[in-house]
């Protein structure tokens, strides 16, 4: 399992460089900033919960906070479909964050599969 935390901290804090990038875009060319700030709080968000699961003082703190990340990245798969629906960013721009976005799902779901159900 160390492997994958290495993996998944490198991942989401990747993960959370190009949210903000596609923050800054999205406000300087759309001036848009509502829409934008939750995806901003959601996406840099699995970062921070990833980094503070790896400081976890039991099992049940490590697994608290990787589900708190795994929440936020369906939030942030939520924002990424919106902007593509209406046009914020394009086709090609959505399918590379929501792939990243969902990577970051499928390594955390199955954590959190393993540590919480001992599979």
């Amino acid at each position: 399992m160390e492997r994958k935390e290495n993996v998944l901290n490198d991942k989401s804090f990747d993960f959370a460089v190009r949210t903000v990038k596609l923050y800054k875009k999205i406000v300087r060319e759309e001036k848009e900033y509502v829409l934008p700030k939750q995806f901003l709080r959601s996406g840099t968000s699995i970062g921070a919960n990833v980094a503070e699961a790896n400081g976890a003082i039991s099992t049940a703190d490590f697994s608290s906070k990787v589900s708190i990340a795994y929440k936020e990245s369906l939030e942030t798969k939520f924002w990424l479909r919106l902007f593509e629906a209406t046009d914020y960013i394009a086709t090609e721009e959505f399918e590379e964050m929501f792939g990243k976005a969902d990577e970051l799902s499928r390594i955390m779901f199955s954590i959190l599969k393993k540590t919480r159900m001992g599979k």
